[in-house]
This record gives structure tokens, C-alpha cells and sequence, in this order.
């Protein structure tokens, strides 16, 4: 079985809709770093040196790879990443070795069974 690393850099008020949204998509669990900063095209404005700018949640998912796409677009639907400026982004990355996941394994193998 392959998996993909889905990663979802998102504005921390929408971070629980993301999640939802990959759950119900599929995702078999969903792992987040809170309080990331970072910079788009344009930097974000300062008051006295402190940043205005939202925090950012990392939110990780594994997923098996014929999940992986429909697992994304519910992630960035949710966020609204296409449609509100600065919402977040989401990619994906192949991952060549996984341990650990059995548990999630013997869950959706029924399911993905004939696409493997």
C-alpha cells in the first residue's frame, strides 16, 4: 500500500474544518502543529514590530494514495484556499516508506482493495 503526505499550511480559525473535512473525506487520522508563521507573495504588515497576521496551523495527513486527491480538495474546499485570499495552501508528497499504520491499514484495505 502507498501513501501520500498531505500537508496543509491554515489560518487557525479554519483549522477545525479542515479536519473535518479530510476525515469525512477519508482521512484516517490528522496531525497538527500549531502556531506556525511564515510569509506569502507579500509580507504581512507590522504594528511597533509585532505581525497583524493570523496564526497558521501545519495540519498532517497520510493517506493512501487513491484517497489522497479527494482527501486535498475537501481539505482546501474546506479552507477556503481558492477562494479567501490568504486562507492557506495545501500540496501533497509521495512517501516512499511508512511505519506504524496497521491499525489504519486493516480499516480501509476493504475499501481500496480493488484499486491496489
Amino acid at each position: 500500500m502507498h501513501f501520500k503526505l498531505l500537508v496543509a499550511i491554515v489560518e487557525d480559525r479554519r483549522t477545525n474544518k479542515v479536519i473535518e473535512a479530510a476525515r469525512k473525506a477519508g482521512a484516517t487520522g490528522v496531525t497538527v502543529v500549531n502556531d506556525a508563521r511564515g510569509q506569502g507573495l507579500h509580507p504581512q504588515k507590522t504594528f511597533l514590530g509585532l505581525s497583524v497576521s493570523a496564526m497558521r496551523d501545519l495540519v498532517l495527513v497520510l493517506a493512501e494514495e487513491h484517497r489522497a486527491r479527494a482527501v486535498l480538495e475537501a481539505m482546501a474546499e474546506a479552507g477556503g484556499f481558492e477562494r479567501d485570499k490568504g486562507a492557506g495552501i495545501a500540496f501533497q508528497l509521495d512517501v516512499e516508506d511508512a511505519i506504524g499504520l496497521s491499525e489504519q491499514i486493516r480499516a480501509i484495505l476493504p475499501e481500496v482493495e480493488e484499486e491496489l
